[in-house]
């Protein structure tokens, strides 16, 4: 009795820690501003300094913005807008309770390791198992592939399909999970690679015959694991910044027109582009493993969310790229095909014009230094107009959204190859 009494008494004990390493938004109220003057965004931007206290969803922008407020700092935050004359809304009066619906199951990692489905989340271990044994279950066409590192030690893994087929072989790269919080893209990019090895659809089946594929779940595992064991809402990646601040946003760290526009110089941010160009360890190996590979690029796919837009470059400025029509019927291929199955609309266009300046990006990097002619990035469901908590995605839409993604990824790739080479 009494080795059982102890063995309760550590049970408790362990549970308590781990509860208490969750941050937890009790009470948090969630503003939507509607910022319309040059100046307003200005005075925001020294609320970023103020991270435990108020935090930013949204890159700051003129129109609307999604911001969380800590119970302790409501009443100074309220002052504060109605001095800048900032409008808002208040669209939550507790942020925790929102997050503590159960809209994303994750699968229990007891279960059956060959056991994987798309009707609940996966975290990241699981993932990376899916990917030893999914290559095993295939080995003549898919080998799990190393495309580098993050700050924290772990491996950027993926899986490449290659069918070996005659004459020159072109690769697509795709990665997802950039941004730690976003689950239903590293969902949906699993998703898609089930789809290319077991689909009995013919231009599918074309699809994965066709090219060399690279697909990357998770470009931030380290976020990714800190969303699951610490704090849902966050977004960059782990590396210690000044002003005993964390995490680079990896969307920005890219070098190509690095911090030009559309990103922060301060280390509390969520757009903060870092000390310097690839200063983080995910976006300098990602970008050397790239410039690696023995196959040309002929597209580049981030996934991302939420929003359903899809973006093409650039982002550091309004100026389009030289190729922009092909890029624009390529663009249109894919929407139509988006909203095909469950007439999901998406829109979009360049990144400047479609949302805001933003500079850094993956994606530029890929068209700009790689020289990737067709690059995309794709803001997965929902739409822009959904509650704050849209990049929680309940579980129950991961496998239509990989359908219609899937859907629209045979479009655009029909559209490209049509295009002069």
């Amino acid at each position: 009795m009494k080795l059982l009494k102890l063995f309760l008494l550590f049970v408790i004990i362990e549970l308590s820690v781990g509860l208490s390493a969750h941050r937890s938004f009790l009470n948090y109220r969630v503003y939507r501003l509607k910022p319309n003057k040059p100046e307003q965004l200005e005075s925001l931007k020294s609320l970023e300094v103020r991270h435990e206290e108020v935090f930013f969803l949204d890159h700051l922008k003129l129109g609307l913005l999604n911001v969380v407020v800590a119970p302790e700092f409501n009443e100074n935050f309220l002052d504060f807008l109605q001095n800048e004359k900032i409008s808002y809304d208040l669209i939550d009066k507790n942020a925790q309770a929102s997050l503590d619906l159960d809209i994303e199951p994750i699968a229990d990692a007891n279960r059956r390791s060959d056991d994987y489905s798309w009707s609940e989340y996966h975290e990241l271990n699981d993932t990376y198992l899916w990917l030893q044994n999914t290559a095993g279950k295939y080995p003549n066409v898919a080998t799990v592939f190393k495309a580098g590192e993050s700050y924290e030690g772990r491996d950027l893994l993926g899986l490449k399909i290659d069918h070996k087929g005659e004459g020159d072989r072109q690769a697509i790269f795709l990665e997802a999970g950039m941004h730690a919080r976003e689950w239903i893209s590293p969902a949906t990019s699993t998703f898609f690679i089930n789809e290319l090895l077991t689909s009995q659809n013919p231009e599918i089946m074309n699809l994965a015959k066709s090219y060399v594929w690279y697909i990357l779940p998770h470009a931030n595992p380290d976020g990714y694991v800190y969303t699951h064991s610490t704090n849902r809402l966050w977004r960059k990646t782990r590396s210690p910044q000044a002003n005993n601040c964390y995490g680079t946003d990896p969307n920005r760290n890219w070098a190509f027109h690095w911090r030009e526009i559309g990103a922060s110089d301060e280390p509390c941010s969520e757009s903060y582009a870092g000390p310097k160009a690839f200063s983080e360890k995910e976006t300098e190996t990602l970008a050397q493993y790239l410039q690696s590979l023995p196959e040309p690029v002929f597209m580049y796919l981030s996934l991302h969310s939420f929003s359903q837009l899809l973006l093409y470059p650039y982002g550091h400025t309004s100026t389009l790229p030289e190729n922009h029509k092909d890029l624009e019927y390529i663009f249109r291929s894919a929407v139509q095909g988006m909203k095909r199955r469950f007439g999901t609309r998406y829109t979009g266009g360049n990144v400047y014009d479609a949302i805001y300046p933003a500079a850094g990006s993956s994606m530029d990097w890929a068209y700009g230094v790689l020289k990737v002619k067709y690059s995309f990035c794709y803001e997965l469901r929902p739409s822009g107009y959904s509650f704050w908590t849209g990049f929680r995605l309940p579980a129950s839409q991961i496998i239509p959204t990989g359908q219609e993604t899937t859907d629209a990824l045979v479009e655009m790739i029909k559209a490209a190859r049509t295009l002069k080479k």
